[in-house]
């Protein structure tokens, strides 16, 4: 599951212009996307509003590509028609974060006990090395005994 994206059936808005060219059709504009997520550290609820620029050549069918250009990786015109989804998912999804943070100084969820370490400043757990676990139930015995 991503910890942030674009909603399924959200409105997107498309300032595009879209300009015949010798090769195709060159879209250029800003994609304008509202996106919610999760903070990677502290897990609580983000959202925000992302702006993204961009530029695509769709090639116009029966145009030559040169040896330096992938057939795979060229978009087209198929029918007099292009398909923008996969050109503005792609322009969206790379410019969301890999992990996303609330703020740039969240603390985070303690990894031991899970508590938000936000809401209690000096959390901490004794960091007992369990080589010396047997030492310190003798320490606590010796302590009950006296």
């Amino acid at each position: 599951m991503a910890l942030i994206g674009v909603q399924e059936g959200s409105d997107i808005e498309l300032d595009l212009r879209l300009e015949a060219v010798h090769e195709g059709i060159l879209v250029s504009g800003t994609v304008f996307a509202e996106v919610k997520g999760e903070c990677g550290r502290c897990l609580d609820p983000l959202a925000y509003d992302l702006e993204v620029n961009v530029q695509e050549l769709f090639f116009y069918e029966g145009v030559e590509l040169s040896d330096e250009e992938d057939d795979e990786e060229q978009r087209r015109v198929e029918h007099d028609l292009i398909d923008l989804e996969p050109v503005l998912r792609d322009a969206v999804v790379t410019m969301l974060p890999f992990q996303p943070v609330c703020r740039e100084d969240c603390q985070g969820l303690c990894s031991i006990c899970g508590v938000r370490l936000e809401d209690e400043p000096g959390h901490h757990h004794e960091d007992l090395d369990p080589r010396w676990a047997a030492l310190a139930e003798l320490a606590k015995t010796d302590r009950q005994t006296d």
